[in-house]
Order: C-alpha cells, then sequence, then structure tokens
C-alpha cells in the first residue's frame, strides 16, 4: 500500500518512513539542501532499528512551501511523479534510483525518496562543459531516448503529450511576452544581435513547436548543466524531472550542447558530439534513423533553448546575481548556436 503524501518535511516522521521504506525506522535527522526555488529538498540521515536495514542517507523532494507556488508548479510535479512512477523503469538514463514515490490528488504536493548522491558533483551552467564530460551526458541522453522511440504507448501518460496546435499557440504568446521582459531586463547585457536573435525565435515559436514532430521519445525538457551531476567514476546523473514531455528527442540534444558549451567549443566540437549521441542511439537499437537525419534534426531542435531559457527567467526563478548571469549564459551561447546553424532557416524548410 503507498504511503500518504508527506507534504513538509515536519510530516516525514520515522513512523512515515518506516511504511513508505518497508523497514522500522527508528530516528531521522533532515538537512535541508538546494534554494528550492519550485520545491524543497532535505538530505536525510536515517537510523534503523535493524542497524543494516537500509540505506543510510536519502535525498527526500517535497513540494514548495508557499501555496501559490505549488498552484503554478503542479503540473510539473505530475511530470516528475509520472517520470518515476510510469517512465523510469523503461528507459536507461542514469538517475537517482526512486524509493517512494507520491502525489496528491490535486498534484499540489508530492514525495520522492530519491538514492543520496552525496560525493557527486553538480555541473555549473556558467563555466561550461568540456568536450569529453558532453559526451559521457549525450550518450548518457541516448539512454532516456532510445528504449521508447516513436513507442505510440507514451502517448498514454496524459501529463507528457506532446503540444498540439492550441498548446503550441498559448506558449508561443506567452513565450514572446517572456522575451520582451527578458531583452528589457538584460538589455545593457545582450547585443543588437543577441536581442534581435531572442525576437525571431520568439515569433517563430508556435510554428517550431508542432513542426516535424517524430520521431519522438520521453524527453527531459532542461538537460543542462545546472540539472546534471558528475561522479569520479565517470557517470553522468540527471535530476529534476519536472519538465518531462514526449517531443522530439534531438531537443534535448540540441539545448544542452547550445547552453553547456560555450559558443567556442560547441563550434569546434558539437559535430563528434551529434555522431556520439546517434552512435548511442544505434547500439540501443534504434533504426531507420541516419546520422545525416539527426544533425537535421539537432539543427531544428535549437530553438529548445531560448523557449526554456526564457521561460525559467521570467516565469520560474528568484531574480539573483547568480542567476543573472546563468541566465545570459544560457540565452547568449544559444542565440549564437541557432545563428550558426541556421536553425530559423531549417524551420522555414521543415
Amino acid at each position: 500500500m503507498n504511503p500518504t503524501v508527506a507534504a513538509t518535511i515536519d510530516e516525514l516522521t520515522p513512523a512515515w518512513l518506516s511504511g513508505a521504506l518497508g523497514r522500522e525506522v527508528v530516528a531521522v535527522e533532515p538537512t535541508r539542501i538546494g534554494t528550492g526555488q519550485m520545491g524543497t529538498t532535505y538530505r536525510l540521515r536515517l537510523r534503523y532499528a535493524d542497524p543494516a536495514g537500509g540505506p543510510a542517507h536519502l535525498v527526500a523532494k517535497l513540494a514548495a512551501t508557499e501555496e501559490s507556488t505549488r498552484v503554478s508548479v503542479a503540473a510539473g510535479y505530475r511530470k516528475e511523479f509520472d517520470f518515476y512512477d510510469r517512465v523510469v523503469s523503461t528507459v536507461d538514463i542514469r538517475t537517482p534510483r526512486c524509493h517512494t514515490c507520491v502525489i496528491a490528488p490535486d498534484h499540489q504536493t508530492f514525495t520522492l525518496l530519491l538514492e543520496d548522491m552525496a560525493g557527486a558533483t553538480v555541473g555549473v551552467q556558467v563555466d561550461g562543459c568540456a568536450p569529453e564530460a558532453a559526451e559521457v551526458a549525450v550518450r548518457n541522453l541516448a539512454g532516456l531516448h532510445a528504449p521508447r522511440w516513436n513507442d505510440a504507448t507514451l502517448l498514454e501518460v496524459e501529463s507528457i503529450r506532446p503540444a498540439d496546435p492550441g498548446t503550441a499557440a498559448f506558449l508561443g504568446e506567452l513565450h514572446a511576452t517572456a522575451t520582451e521582459g527578458f531583452v528589457a531586463r538584460y538589455h545593457d547585457r545582450l547585443s543588437a544581435e543577441e536581442t534581435a536573435t531572442l525576437r525571431e525565435a520568439s515569433a517563430a515559436m508556435a510554428r517550431w513547436m508542432v513542426a516535424r514532430p517524430e520521431p519522438f521519445a520521453p524527453t527531459h525538457g532542461d538537460y543542462r548543466l545546472d540539472n546534471l551531476l558528475f561522479t569520479s567514476t565517470g557517470e553522468v546523473i540527471a535530476v529534476d524531472w519536472q519538465t518531462l514531455a514526449v517531443a522530439p528527442p534531438a531537443r534535448d540534444l540540441a539545448y544542452f550542447l547550445a547552453t553547456s558549451l560555450v559558443p567556442e567549443v560547441r563550434r569546434t566540437h558539437e559535430a563528434a558530439l551529434v555522431a556520439a549521441y546517434h552512435d548511442a542511439l544505434v547500439a540501443r537499437g534504434v533504426t531507420g534513423y541516419d546520422a545525416e537525419q539527426c544533425f537535421a534534426d539537432y539543427r531544428l531542435a535549437q530553438l529548445q533553448a531560448p523557449l526554456i531559457t526564457v521561460l525559467g527567467c521570467e516565469y520560474a526563478a528568484a531574480r539573483t546575481p547568480a542567476s543573472d548571469e546563468m541566465f545570459l549564459a544560457m540565452a547568449t551561447r544559444s542565440a549564437a548556436a541557432i545563428r550558426d546553424l541556421d536553425a530559423l532557416g531549417a524551420l522555414d524548410r521543415a
């Protein structure tokens, strides 16, 4: 029987944890980690009746403390729940093991108990990524996409269905408004060329969202350095699944490379990195999808980066000096990629 949702850290009592984990927990010590703009996260130190009873530490991910935030991001909570409840067991991407996953009927509160990845290093968006680490990350990404490549049963998961024309039109308008706010906010940090690229991408967004809908697969949606953990053994571990969707898989690839590599590094290494991703797809059983089509899809997919960057900046994040630098790095890098790869021209030809 699934446990009830623990909406706050005070509800993660030894009794609740015992029921959730199926073993007797006699003590729990929580420590807050992260800033928790969209939710709250704690590292739990656990003590069991049986000293060998289970993991000594887990990470608990809960809803935000503010009701207004919980209401606005309930759809994201549902997506993350559906990833751990319905998708993760069917794909092969490295992500923390989920021990417990429950959500309220209104999707405004949830509880995840996840494997503690202490010791892994969180990527830093502003710093960018070395090509060697990027290759591991894109091969890990193929483990998300390949097992459910063009799998029509994904469409049965209501929370992650592809955007239809009506949804695309709504998001296009939302993104256009957000783009004007973004360029006004950072007018003294963006070049005229960068501003023009962001506005051109915004004007094309609704059309782009429904262009070339196949192939499709489960996509992370926000696969970038700040959502990746790097271990000393060379693994890359993906976290934060509140932007899960069914969409063209190249969008994850384009978003990662455009925002996580500085333009000079991306220009030098992107052909090899896209090829490494394609090789990993083929190795995992994807057929009928050649390297040329993969790169063409990667080119078209570049608009994922300004979409997520601008919406995240304008609607989802508290403004801090660190967040300003992060969003500016993502926006300027993605604008450069859109120009370098003629992504808007690719959309006109799609």
